[in-house]
């Protein structure tokens, strides 16, 4: 328990900590949003007690009654900070033994701050779960439009396809961020004879840390956490990115909704895709929280540093910056307008070349020949001036006499898109199974986070 200082570590040092050190290793301006979590690991490290006969059932009771004034405290916005509060524990714990006395310093028993931060933090970030794009993409299944590589026009797709390919990813990570910390105590492990097993199913995580050193240490779940959220607003700023061109006048397939749109203070026919403009710069700042963690990570010795204070800043704002930009991503989506009548004016028969070569290759061409062949029909149209459909069967029969009367079937898009019937492809029968793909993974994932 906190000694006559407020300290958790008072009793060894007897001389005045120096006031800007002791704001400098201070946490708790930000660690404060761990409050419902920590009592949540105190109960249930409380009942791991009881167990390990080291507190009466009254006891036990008694400090769980006063977690719950605590809890409720920090939930009405009434709980008063001390300045000797450095830390979220040291604030809850002080708060305890004001409510229930000197029984409150039985808490603290077999157990260290460095297993309680990191059970806290594994506690919060178990609670981060991702949305996706799957139902837009199961409304609009049917709009076609053209696909781009290189920013040029490729081939034929769903709307739905483009959507799916930049669904969000579902966090992997979550199971690796499910393992329990608590009753690792500093270093050598708890010497009291607390059940870790009790305190894994008491916190619903799935297994208990193998090593008590690495426990309190290792911080491979907070990394991954970091690159995840990284590479899920690497995806999105790509999809940000997209949309601010299918927005432009020169692409006219989407309109962003006034809710996510500013207008111009200068030019007022202008409607500025700032939403999407600032997903994109959200990205920058979140990649330079997951660096930054790593160079911190790099040269610790073994188990807990005090360097490792710096991850909760590093989660917390990448957990609230990724959620922002997810909800406004989700928003988006939901209220983008498409112009259908545009995405089918956009279809042009130059997008079906590569259709044409596998024409070919159904009448038993090499594919290699039948890509030359369609490329010369192109070099033809161009040549001509006209549409790659206008070629007469007659001028088709000059590159290949394979060409015949059928080959008008390979002018229609919507055929086109119904030969990609391969798992992953755009056919319909691919999207629905995707779409069924990624129903599934979310449900899984809430599961998991209900549990």
């Amino acid at each position: 328990m906190a000694s006559e200082s407020g300290k958790l570590w008072g009793g060894r040092f007897v001389g005045a900590v120096d006031p800007i050190t002791e704001k400098f290793n201070a946490s708790i301006t930000y660690d404060r949003q761990l409050w419902k979590v920590d009592v949540q690991g105190s109960k249930a490290y409380s009942r791991g007690l009881e167990k390990a006969g080291l507190l009466t059932k009254a006891e036990m009771d008694q400090i769980l009654h006063g977690l719950d004034e605590v809890a409720e405290e920090w939930a009405q916005g009434t709980f008063k900070l001390n300045p000797n509060d450095e830390d979220i524990h040291t604030a809850n714990e002080r708060r305890l033994k004001e409510l229930v006395g000197e029984t409150a310093g039985k808490l603290h028993a077999g157990r260290s701050r460095d297993d309680q931060v990191v059970t806290d933090l594994r506690l919060r970030l178990r609670r981060t779960c991702p949305m996706t794009m799957v139902d837009r993409a199961e409304a609009e299944c049917d709009v076609l439009f053209p696909g781009y590589t290189h920013l040029q026009r490729a081939q034929p797709i769903r709307w739905s396809h483009w959507i799916l390919s930049h669904a969000a990813r579902l966090p992997e990570v979550r199971k690796r961020i499910c393992v329990l910390p608590l009753g690792s105590g500093a270093v050598a492990g708890n010497p009291l004879g607390v059940d870790r097993e009790l305190l894994r199913a008491e916190l619903s995580f799935g297994a208990v840390t193998l090593n008590s050193m690495d426990a309190t240490g290792e911080r491979d779940f907070v990394a991954e956490f970091l690159f995840w959220a990284s590479l899920c607003l690497t995806h999105l700023s790509g999809t940000a990115e997209d949309l601010i061109l299918y927005g432009t006048q020169e692409f006219s397939v989407v309109q962003l909704s006034d809710a996510y749109s500013t207008r111009s203070s200068l030019m007022p026919q202008k409607k500025n895709p700032d939403s999407l403009e600032l997903i994109r710069s959200k990205a920058g700042r979140v990649f330079g929280r997951c660096a930054g963690l790593l160079m911190t990570l790099k040269g610790l010795p073994s188990t807990y540093n005090k360097d490792l204070q710096e991850d909760k800043e590093a989660v917390f704002e990448v957990s609230d910056a990724t959620s922002a930009v997810l909800q406004v991503a989700t928003g988006v989506i939901s209220t983008l307008q498409i112009h259908r009548e545009n995405t089918g004016q956009a279809l042009s028969p130059d997008l079906l070349a590569t259709d044409l070569a596998y024409y070919l290759v159904r009448k038993g061409m090499p594919f290699r020949q039948a890509q030359e062949a369609s490329a010369k029909a192109v070099f033809m149209a161009e040549t001509k001036g006209v549409a790659l459909n206008q070629l007469s069967l007659q001028e088709l029969q000059i590159i290949s006499p394979l060409f015949l009367s059928d080959v008008n079937r390979v002018w229609d898009h919507g055929h086109s898109v119904q030969q990609y019937g391969v798992l992953g492809g755009i056919a319909r029968s691919s999207i629905d199974w995707q779409i069924r793909q990624v129903r599934a993974l979310l449900r899984a994932l809430l599961r998991a986070q209900q549990a």
